[in-house]
């Protein structure tokens, strides 16, 4: 695929620029930056035409394929028609209200309320409001290694020092210890393990507030905290002693949902978790910037009375992107591939830690798959450069990766819902070369 863009300014330039006049915390990934121009279905190009599989999605955000044609052609009438682009939550919108039929129709069942915004950070912002409105309270509880967004609110519930400021706002957050399987803050296996990180969550409530809190906000698979997948029976528990102590659950599905983890539209349906909000954005609208909240109707009740406004929030264009991408998944049998193709990636990087002992851990569901890099699997020492090389070696060979974790030293692959196999095939080839060569290259 060529570029047919004139005049772009050379990638030299472009990086200078950023330097010289965007936050520093704008941060590139790979030794040599990528500046992609085109994209289709599961792959992207670069403004010199190289290809390349992309396994991360964005950042967890593409799910129905990059331009789908279904989705592009909307696209195409809706300008052809002079269709409104913006119209504010002020006035009526047809997208918006059919977009949130299609949501509800996935929902589970008691959450029948939505609210629209921009963005999985604002969606969170917006539960937190609403739990403490409807409770009367103000502490959000969270766990450590969770990420819940870019905003001063939503950063107040961070459990990584990197995105922490100092002037971060932490008084009404109180954080419990993490469900992680791989690295038990308990000390525990799995065939030890009696859920004592779900019995944290009332230690906390207990020794760290008042005996009340407003919510707890748990990702059913913690994305930016490296892929973690709790145990499925930890929910339920967890679940029932933040209703214990008045609290209201949030579960942040803006990475989980819209089927990434293989068994229903949000893994909180499927994993039967009572949650009183469930927040989701990136894959949602496929790339559109959109975000929603469901909720149940007394949490949504709370705040009669009050005005809340959003600009931009589920305007036309977005909305439909996001309801057509909900049919996509559906009609396409998505759901149900990421359920096979994550499986065979998964079967395929743990029988390739039998030649890699930099692999020490595999985890994820679905098409969110996390490996964890370890210099030695007995002391699980971090791998943080070894996993960033690893990257850049994939890289050169075209395929992109993700990575996460508190130290960042853990793969994170979250490739479009249509992948197929024989591009798992290649991702498998690719990283297997590619640990051949980090090895080669770190016992210099």
């Amino acid at each position: 695929m060529e570029n047919s863009k004139a005049n772009v300014m050379s990638k030299e330039a472009m990086i200078q620029f950023r330097k010289n006049h965007f936050l520093p915390t704008a941060t590139l990934y790979h030794r040599n930056p990528l500046h992609l121009t085109q994209a289709q279905g599961e792959w992207v190009w670069d403004s010199e035409g190289k290809k390349y599989l992309d396994a991360i999605g964005g950042i967890v955000c593409i799910s129905a394929g990059h331009n789908h044609p279904k989705i592009k052609k909307a696209l195409m009438t809706m300008l052809e028609e002079d269709t409104i682009q913006h119209t504010s939550t002020l006035y009526l919108n047809q997208a918006s209200v059919d977009l949130a039929g299609r949501l509800l129709e996935e929902s589970p069942e008691g959450l029948d309320r939505v609210a629209f915004t921009n963005s999985g950070s604002e969606a969170n912002d917006l539960a937190f409001l609403a739990a403490r409105q409807a409770t009367g309270e103000t502490i959000i509880m969270n766990l450590r290694h969770g990420y819940h967004g870019g905003t001063a609110g939503t950063l107040a519930q961070c459990g990584h020092g990197t995105w922490r400021f100092r002037a971060q706002p932490v008084a009404q957050a109180t954080s419990a210890l993490e469900p992680n399987c791989y690295r038990c803050p308990f000390g525990k296996a799995p065939d030890s393990c009696s859920l004592e990180c779900a019995k944290n969550i009332e230690t906390t409530i207990q020794t760290t507030t008042h005996g009340k809190i407003a919510a707890l906000i748990v990702e059913p698979v913690m994305g930016v905290g490296g892929f973690i997948t709790p145990p499925q029976e930890y929910f339920k528990k967890v679940a029932g002693i933040v209703h214990n102590y008045g609290g209201k659950y949030i579960s942040d599905e803006v990475q989980t949902g819209s089927g990434r983890c293989g068994g229903d539209v949000f893994l909180t349906r499927e994993l039967g978790i009572d949650a009183d909000m469930i927040t989701t954005a990136k894959g949602f609208g496929n790339g559109a910037a959109i975000g929603a909240v469901l909720l149940k109707s007394d949490v949504a009740q709370s705040m009669a009375g009050k005005a809340y406004f959003n600009t931009f929030a589920a305007d036309p264009y977005p909305a439909m992107q996001a309801k057509l991408t909900l049919d996509v998944i559906r009609e396409e049998g998505l759901i149900e591939n990421a359920k096979a193709m994550g499986q065979v990636l998964q079967d395929g990087l743990r029988q390739m830690m039998k030649t890699h002992s930099l692999i020490g851990d595999v985890r994820g569901r679905g098409l969110m798959v996390g490996v964890e890099l370890v210099k030695d699997r007995v002391s699980k020492e971090y791998a943080t450069e070894e996993c960033i090389r690893l990257m850049d070696e994939c890289q050169e060979r075209g395929l992109l990766l993700g990575k996460g974790g508190l130290m960042g030293n853990v793969i994170r692959i979250a490739p479009p819902l249509s992948i197929r196999r024989e591009q798992i095939d290649f991702m498998l080839q690719v990283i297997d070369e590619s640990l051949h060569a980090v090895r080669r290259i770190f016992a210099r």
